[in-house]
C-alpha cells in the first residue's frame, strides 16, 4: 500500500494538470448528473415492520381515505377577536377552491363542521324533546286505558253477578217446572253485554299493545339519543374553531402516503392557504406539508470554514499551503453532495443525508489533505526534493490517511445492519463522501502540492529549520511524564467524562416536531397557535383501528363504537375521543384520540404503549395504534433497539482494526474503552442541552424536547471513525519510537510529542466544521453539528490527547504486549510507512 501510493503521490505531483483535469471533469460530471437526475428530499422518516406501519397497511385496505399524507392550515385573528363574516366566506372560499390540487383527496370547512356539530348537539336535544313529549302523551294514553281497563273489570264484575243470579233463578224454575221463557230473554241481555265487553277487551288490549311498542320504540330512540349524546361528549374537546372564534384549523388529506408526497403538491397547498393574506388574518401550515429541505450551506457553516482556514494558517504557515485542504475538500465535498444528491430521483432520501455526508466529508477532507501536506512540509524543510517529499508524505501519511478513512468507511456501512433502510442510506452516502474524501486527499492534494513547488514552506519557517518544534520528534530529546501526573490526569479525565455522561441517563429519543421548528417558521407558529387555541394535544392527534365483528347492523357499530370509545377515554392521557370512519364492508372502525399533551411528550408516549396493551374490547374488538405522534415513538424505538448490536459491532471492529495496527492487547482496549467513555459523555451533553435545556440559549436553541432518534447511533458510526483517526496518528508514532529502541515510557512521550500539532489542528478544524452546523435553522441538523463537534472536542482533547498517552505511560512496556502465537498470524500493517523511508532512503 505505501509504496502504491508513493508512486501514485509522484505521478500526481509531475502530471498536476491532468490529474486536477480529471477531477473538474468528475465534478461537472456529478453537476450535471445532479441537474438531470436529482428529485425530492423526504422530511418523513419510515421503517418496514413497525406497528403503526402494519395499521396504516390496515386502514389502506379499508378506509383509504385515513391512510394517505395529512397537514393542517391554521388561521388566527390577529386582534384576537372572533372571525368576521368576511374572514369566515374568505377561507371557506380557499377550502372549496382547495380540492382541485394535486393529490388533495379532502378538505373540511371548520365553520361548517362546527355548525355540524353544533346542529348534531341541537337534533339531540330536539329529539330528546320530541322523545320526553311523547313519553308524556304514551302516559296519558297509559292512564285513560287504565281507566277503560279498570270500567270494564267492573262491568265484568257486575254481569258475572248477573249471570250468577239468573242461573241461579234458572235453577229453581226448572225445578219448579215453570216456564223459562223470561229467563231465556235475559240471557240473551247478558251474552250480549259480554260481548260489548269482550270487544271493549280487545280493543283494551290493543291499545296497551299500541302502548308497548311505543315504549319500545321510545326505549330504542332514547338509547340512540343516550349513545350519541354520550359520544359527542366524549368527543367535545375536539374542535376545528377555537371557543372564542378567533382561530379556526383546516385539515387536508392528500390521496398518497406521507412518505410518496411529492414536494411540490405541499407546497402547492401551503401556498393555496398562506399565498394571499387574509386582512386581519395570520396563517400558518403545520410541519407535514411547510417543513423545508434545510439548506446545505449556512452562514454557519462558511463561519466554521473560514475558522477552519485559520488554523490551517496558522500551522502551515503559508496561504497557498493552508487553502490546499480546503480547496481539496470542497471539491471532494461538492462530488460527494452532487452525486448523492443524483441518487434522490431514484431512492427515498431523507433531507439529512446529504448534509450528513457534506459534514463528513468537508471535516475528514480538510483534516486528511491537511496530513499529507504537513508531512511534506516537515520534509522540504530538512531538505529533501519537492517530488521526492511529496511521494513519500504520500506513501507514509497518505497510508494512513487510506487506513483512517476506511475505518470510519467500515463504520458508516456497518449502519446497513441495523435492517433501517434510511439509516443505511445515511451511512452509505456518507461513507461514499469520506471515500471521495480520501482519493481527493491522496491523488489531488499531491497534484497541488506538485504545482506549488518549493512555496508551500514560508520563509520564516526555512530560517527556524533549526528550531526545536521543527526538529524531528524522533531525535528530540524528550522526557516522560511522571507517573502521578499520569494517574492524576487518568483519574481527572475519567471522572470529567462520567460526570458529563450522566444527563445521558435520562436521554428520550423523539423525531422533531413543530415546536422544535425555527421560530417564526410557518411549522413553528401553527404548532403554537394551535397549541394556544386548541390544547398541545392537537397537534400529534393518535390514529385507532377497531377490527369489527362479521354482520354487524346500524345498531351494532353504534354499540360497539360507543364500547370502544368508553374505553379509549378512561385511559389516561386522553382527553377527547370521536369516532370518525367505519369501512363500507363494516369491519373496520376508525377513531380519532386527542392526547392531553404534545407529540413529543413523555404522557404521549406512554399514552401509545398503555393503548396498544388494552385488552380487545369486549373480547373481539382488537385496537390498533396510528398517527404521527405513534410512528415517531415507534421509529424512536426501533433506532434504540438496533443501538447495542450496532455498539457492539462498532467495538469488536475497533478492537479487531486496533490489534492489527498496533500488534498489541492492551492499546485497542484502551483506545476502545477512551472511545466510549467520550461517546457517554457526548450522550449527555447533548441530553443536557437539547433536552434539558441547560446552556440552550447560548447556541440560539428555541425549544427543547427529545434528542433526534437517530442521532445516537449515528454518532456511534462517526464519532468511532474519526476517534481512530486520531488514535493512528497518536500511538502509530509512540509504537515507531518503541521499535526502534526507545523504552515505552519515552516513546509514548516522543510520539505524542510528534504528533500533537497536526491532532490539535485536526480536531480544532472538525469541531469548527461541525460546529458551524450548531447554528442551522434545521433542529435536526443543529443536534447533529452540536454532537460531532463536542464528540470530536471530547475524544481528541481529552481521550487522545489526555487519557490515552497518561494509561500508556501507566502501562510502560505491557502495553505493547502480545501473545508470541498471535504475532506469528497477524499480517504486518505498516500504517506509517516506515518501510517505505527506508527503502527510499528518508
Amino acid at each position: 500500500m505505501a509504496e502504491l501510493l508513493y508512486k501514485l503521490g509522484r505521478a500526481a505531483a509531475r502530471r498536476a494538470w491532468v490529474v486536477i483535469g480529471s477531477w473538474v471533469l468528475v465534478l461537472a460530471l456529478t453537476g450535471g448528473a445532479f441537474a438531470t437526475l436529482a428529485g425530492t428530499l423526504a422530511t418523513s422518516f419510515d421503517i418496514p415492520g413497525l406497528a403503526s406501519s402494519k395499521v396504516v397497511d390496515k386502514l389502506t385496505d379499508g378506509l383509504p381515505d385515513l391512510a394517505g399524507a395529512a397537514g393542517t392550515i391554521v388561521y388566527r385573528t390577529q386582534d384576537g377577536s372572533p372571525f368576521t363574516d368576511a374572514q369566515r366566506a374568505r377561507i371557506s372560499e380557499l377550502v372549496d377552491d382547495a380540492r382541485d390540487l394535486p393529490d388533495v383527496s379532502a378538505v373540511n370547512d371548520p365553520f361548517k363542521a362546527e355548525e355540524k356539530r353544533a346542529a348534531q348537539a341541537q337534533d339531540l336535544k330536539d329529539g330528546q324533546a320530541q322523545l320526553d313529549a311523547a313519553r308524556a302523551d304514551l302516559r296519558a294514553g297509559q292512564r285513560k286505558l287504565d281507566e277503560g281497563t279498570a270500567r270494564l273489570d267492573a262491568g265484568q264484575e257486575q254481569l258475572n253477578a248477573g249471570q250468577a243470579q239468573l242461573d241461579a233463578a234458572r235453577k229453581q224454575a226448572t225445578a219448579a217446572g215453570l216456564p223459562t221463557d223470561e229467563l231465556d230473554a235475559q240471557q240473551a241481555q247478558l251474552d250480549a253485554q259480554q260481548d260489548q265487553l269482550d270487544a271493549g277487551r280487545d280493543k283494551a288490549d290493543q291499545g296497551q299493545a299500541k302502548i308497548d311498542d311505543g315504549l319500545a320504540t321510545l326505549q330504542d330512540k332514547a338509547k340512540q339519543l343516550n349513545e350519541g349524546s354520550e359520544l359527542l361528549d366524549l368527543a367535545k374537546n375536539i374542535h376545528l374553531v377555537s371557543e372564542d372564534g378567533s382561530t379556526a384549523r383546516v385539515n387536508v388529506a392528500f390521496d398518497v402516503p406521507r412518505l410518496e408526497l411529492q414536494e411540490e403538491s405541499k407546497q402547492a397547498v401551503v401556498d393555496h392557504f398562506t399565498g394571499e393574506p387574509i386582512d386581519g388574518v395570520e396563517a400558518a401550515a403545520s410541519s407535514d406539508i411547510s417543513e423545508d429541505v434545510p439548506s446545505l450551506v449556512g452562514p454557519g457553516e462558511v463561519t466554521g470554514l473560514l475558522f477552519a482556514a485559520a488554523v490551517l494558517l496558522v500551522l502551515l504557515g503559508t496561504v497557498l499551503g493552508g487553502g490546499i485542504p480546503i480547496v481539496t475538500a470542497l471539491i471532494g465535498v461538492a462530488i460527494g453532495a452532487l452525486g448523492a444528491l443524483s441518487f434522490s430521483g431514484v431512492v427515498e432520501m431523507a433531507s439529512v443525508t446529504p448534509i450528513l455526508g457534506l459534514m463528513l466529508g468537508l471535516a475528514v477532507g480538510i483534516d486528511y489533505s491537511l496530513f499529507i501536506v504537513n508531512r511534506h512540509r516537515k520534509q522540504l524543510l530538512h531538505g529533501m526534493t519537492v517530488h521526492d517529499s511529496i511521494g513519500l508524505a504520500n506513501g507514509t501519511s497518505g497510508t494512513a490517511v487510506v487506513f483512517a478513512g476506511s475505518t470510519v468507511i467500515v463504520a458508516l456501512l456497518a449502519l446497513n445492519i441495523t435492517g433501517i433502510p434510511f439509516l443505511g442510506l445515511m451511512g452509505t452516502v456518507g461513507a461514499a463522501c469520506v471515500a471521495i474524501a480520501v482519493l481527493v486527499a491522496i491523488t489531488l492534494t499531491p497534484a497541488l502540492l506538485g504545482l506549488l513547488g518549493e512555496r508551500v514552506v514560508s520563509r520564516r519557517a526555512r530560517a527556524k529549520v533549526a528550531d526545536s518544534d521543527l526538529v524531528d520528534p524522533v531525535v528530540a530529546d524528550v522526557k516522560p511524564m511522571s507517573t502521578v501526573r499520569a494517574v492524576v490526569t487518568v483519574l481527572v479525565s475519567a471522572a470529567a467524562l462520567l460526570v458529563l455522561a450522566i444527563p445521558g441517563q435520562s436521554m428520550r429519543l423523539g423525531l422533531p416536531d413543530g415546536s422544535a421548528q425555527p421560530a417564526g417558521s410557518q411549522a413553528e407558529r401553527a404548532y403554537t397557535i394551535s397549541e394556544d387555541a386548541f390544547g398541545a394535544g392537537s397537534n400529534g392527534p393518535l390514529l385507532i383501528t377497531v377490527d369489527l365483528p362479521d354482520g354487524l347492523n346500524d345498531a351494532g357499530e353504534r354499540e360497539a363504537q360507543l364500547a370502544v370509545a368508553r374505553v379509549l377515554s378512561d385511559v389516561d392521557g386522553v382527553t377527547a375521543v370521536a369516532p370518525i370512519a367505519v369501512s363500507d364492508d363494516g369491519r373496520l372502525a376508525a377513531f380519532q384520540v386527542v392526547p392531553t399533551d404534545g407529540p413529543n411528550s413523555e404522557s404521549t408516549e406512554q399514552l401509545v404503549r398503555d393503548l396498544r396493551d388494552l385488552p380487545p374490547v369486549d373480547g373481539n374488538l382488537t385496537l390498533g395504534v396510528a398517527g404521527q405522534a405513534a410512528i415517531n415513538i415507534d421509529i424512536s424505538e426501533r433506532l434504540n433497539d438496533v443501538l447495542p448490536l450496532y455498539l457492539m459491532v462498532v467495538v469488536g471492529l475497533s478492537l479487531l482494526i486496533l490489534l492489527l495496527v498496533f500488534r498489541s492487547i492492551l492499546v485497542p482496549v484502551i483506545a476502545t474503552g477512551g472511545f466510549v467513555l467520550s461517546l457517554l459523555a457526548t450522550y449527555g451533553v447533548i441530553t443536557a442541552v437539547f433536552q434539558q435545556g441547560f446552556g440552550a440559549s447560548l447556541i440560539g436553541l428555541d425549544s427543547i424536547g427529545p434528542i433526534l432518534s437517530f442521532l445516537p447511533i449515528i454518532l456511534v458510526g462517526i464519532l468511532f471513525g474519526l476517534a481512530m483517526d486520531y488514535q493512528l496518528f497518536l500511538a502509530t508514532g509512540m509504537r515507531e519510537a518503541y521499535v526502534h529502541g526507545d523504552p515505552a515510557r519515552v516513546a509514548v512521550a516522543r510520539g505524542f510529542r510528534a504528533g500533537r500539532s497536526v491532532v490539535i489542528a485536526a480536531g480544532l478544524i472538525m469541531v469548527s466544521v461541525f460546529g458551524g452546523f450548531v447554528f442551522a435553522d434545521s433542529a435536526m441538523i443543529r443536534s447533529f453539528g452540536f454532537g460531532l463537534a463536542f464528540g470530536v472536542l471530547a475524544d481528541a482533547f481529552v481521550v487522545r490527547m489526555l487519557l490515552m498517552p497518561a494509561l500508556m505511560h501507566l502501562l510502560g512496556k505491557s502495553a505493547w504486549w502480545l501473545p508470541k502465537w498471535l504475532d506469528r498470524i497477524l499480517p504486518d500493517i505498516d500504517v506509517e510507512g516506515a518501510n517505505l523511508g527506508r527503502r527510499h532512503h528518508t
